[in-house]
């Protein structure tokens, strides 16, 4: 085989077929099932899709919009901002009481 032969071989690379499975998808199925004298023990079922985000919408996966861990919901600031106000209002009372108890007591007027 020569030089100029394999330069008219196109392969095809990695990049070429990660984009075509991110655009067109690619699902692997498998089941795994445990048995003992013909009596099913355990079955676990596996599905993997493997796509772009945009494909995954298209199709209507898109669970990763609503996971309440993945997505600030409204108003989350705006809570946190209070709660955090809540705490140094707390710090402040408990530094003002702990202040006045460690003052020497003062002697009654006789």
């Amino acid at each position: 085989m020569t030089l100029d032969s394999r330069r008219g071989y196109q392969g095809t690379n990695l990049v070429d077929i990660l984009d075509r499975i991110l655009d067109k998808g690619l699902v692997v199925a498998g089941d795994v099932r445990i048995s003992l004298a013909n009596v099913e023990l355990l079955t676990i079922r596996i599905r993997l899709l493997v796509c772009s985000i945009d494909k995954a919408e298209q199709i209507g996966l898109n669970w990763w919009r609503y996971d309440r861990y993945l997505v600030t919901q409204e108003g989350t600031e705006a809570t946190i901002a209070r709660l955090e106000q809540r705490i140094l209002d707390l710090e402040q009372q408990l530094a003002a009481r702990s202040s006045a108890t460690s003052e020497p007591p003062v002697p009654p007027a006789s």
